[in-house]
């Protein structure tokens, strides 16, 4: 069965980037040396999916910093060719997220990591969420791109762990109830 999982840091009030996409409040945080499980996190998922947001932070990094395939969700990429060094590493659909998963695990994906905040709010929409990690970091934004928007309905969630770290992030993780 397939699953998807979120792994992602938010402001103490909730936004994981400011209204231009900027994280440089996460960036600049002094946690070096410190293990938040992104490493052991990752280990164990097989393919990655995110939304433009997430994909236009990240698509002129080189080195390319990850090396399981990348789904993109966007309507306004789908006929958009790939710049050459992204080419087979990363594939654009405009399915819905239900067609998304049912199209990985056709093709042997297990479990997802699923990134971005109108994704994981779509993911979330569609119960094809199991568990989210989210580390609250401790900032104050005021404004900017919320990680939860409108569901729906409520989500239940079953509350599994939490820990601090030296840098005063606190990190907790969430099990989807049902």
């Amino acid at each position: 069965m397939i699953t998807g999982h979120v792994f992602i840091a938010t402001s103490l009030d909730g936004f994981i980037a400011r209204d231009d996409g900027d994280i440089g409040w996460l960036l600049e945080r002094d946690s070096a040396g410190e293990d938040h499980g992104y490493d052991a996190f990752i280990k164990d998922i097989d393919v990655i999916v995110m939304g433009r947001g997430c994909f236009d932070g990240i698509r002129h990094m080189t080195p390319w910093p990850y090396g399981l395939p990348v789904v993109v969700m966007s309507k306004s990429l789908k006929d958009q060719p790939l710049p050459e060094a992204l080419r087979g590493k990363v594939s654009v659909t405009d399915q819905s997220p239900a067609e998304v998963m049912s199209g990985l695990a056709a093709r042997g994906h297990r479990r997802v990591y699923v990134d971005g905040g109108q994704i994981i709010q779509s993911f979330l929409r569609a119960g094809l969420i199991a568990d989210m990690v989210i580390t609250q970091v401790p900032v104050l934004l005021g404004q900017g791109r919320a990680l939860f928007g409108a569901l729906g309905a409520d989500v239940a969630l079953v509350h599994e762990q939490s820990r601090s770290f030296a840098s005063g992030l606190v990190q907790s993780r969430y099990r989807i109830a049902g």
